[in-house]
């Protein structure tokens, strides 16, 4: 049986984030919980609250057990992108773009 949780519109890139997301692949769910727990960067804190979710999701709703749980899949997409504007020299803008993405983690007790 699979279990998944999404967070969406996280205000980060999907490049800093995928760094995190990269680590727990494949892991047991409570160990992956416990290596976030020493990850000092902000992207862990959101991957963090997706795997606390998706175990929540698992206990609650399917009846499975955490210790049984395995990180099938963890990937952070692409989100919207807001397009602002800065003043440059001589009445131009330059772009800033405030890039998010979403984060989707499943989970396995195979």
């Amino acid at each position: 049986m699979e279990v998944k949780a999404i967070t969406r519109n996280v205000r980060m890139s999907a490049q800093k984030m995928r760094e995190v997301v990269r680590q727990i692949q494949g892991l047991p769910a409570l160990q992956a919980q416990a290596a976030l727990a020493f990850v000092s960067r902000k992207s862990a804190r959101v991957v963090a609250k997706t795997l606390k979710s998706a175990i929540a999701n698992a206990e609650n709703n399917n009846g499975l057990k955490a210790e049984n749980l395995k990180v099938r899949e963890a990937v952070a997409c692409t989100g919207l992108t807001m397009k602002r504007f800065t003043p440059k020299a001589r009445g131009s803008a330059g772009p800033i773009l405030k890039r998010t993405c979403h984060v989707r983690i499943v989970l396995s007790d195979e």
